[in-house]
């Protein structure tokens, strides 16, 4: 079984985007099902999705940025970013950050 976590970072402002809603869904016979929702803290981190460890299988994650910058009265291109991911093997942890900016987002495998 494995474990996740995310920090999302602003890179325009250079600090943590605290306070941004984050869900988590797994594909099941096709069908995505919401298994966690939540909020970043003043760090921008969110590590305990779930209690439960996580199966092998197809995941997504997505931040809603655009209400992130709207509370910052900053308009956004992109209205969330959500990463599509596969837990191939059970096991390990998994660390995928968000770099934001009111113009782009990127991620990447964190540790």
């Amino acid at each position: 079984m494995s474990q996740l976590s995310t920090h999302i970072l602003d890179t325009a402002l250079g600090k943590p985007a605290a306070d941004v809603v984050i869900y988590l869904e797994h594909q099941i016979a096709g069908n995505w099902e919401k298994i966690a929702q939540g909020v970043t803290d003043a760090d921008g981190r969110m590590k305990d999705f779930t209690s439960e460890q996580l199966a092998a299988g197809r995941y997504r994650l997505s931040a809603e940025i655009g209400s992130y910058f709207a509370k910052t009265h900053r308009e956004s291109l992109y209205p969330s970013a959500q990463i599509d991911f596969v837990i191939a093997q059970n096991g390990g942890h998994y660390h995928l950050p968000f770099l934001i900016s009111p113009w782009s987002w990127s991620t990447y495998r964190g540790s």
